[in-house]
């Protein structure tokens, strides 16, 4: 399991910011949390990543992701899960 510095770090080293799904939020609730890369598939607003962080830790949520692709390339793979579920072996 990440720590914040560790996320934002590592999201910003790849060009990702704090964001939130627009499209499923209530008032000021951040919603549906992403990273933004800039894909194309959604419109993901800029939050602060204390915003972020607040909705992250209020979800209990952790997060995984890859350092690499399998063919030895940098990987931007994130996910988030529930704390719950992850293994700490």
């Amino acid at each position: 399991m990440a720590h914040n510095s560790t996320i934002s770090g590592r999201a910003e080293a790849h060009g990702g910011v704090a964001a939130k799904v627009t499209s499923v939020h209530e008032g000021d609730e951040a919603g549906i949390l992403r990273i933004d890369f800039g894909d194309p598939e959604e419109s993901p607003e800029k939050i602060l990543w204390e915003r972020f962080f607040d909705k992250f830790e209020n979800s209990k949520l952790a997060l995984q992701y890859h350092d690499e692709t399998r063919d030895g390339a940098t990987s931007r793979f994130f996910k988030f899960v529930g704390r719950g579920s992850v293994d700490r072996a």
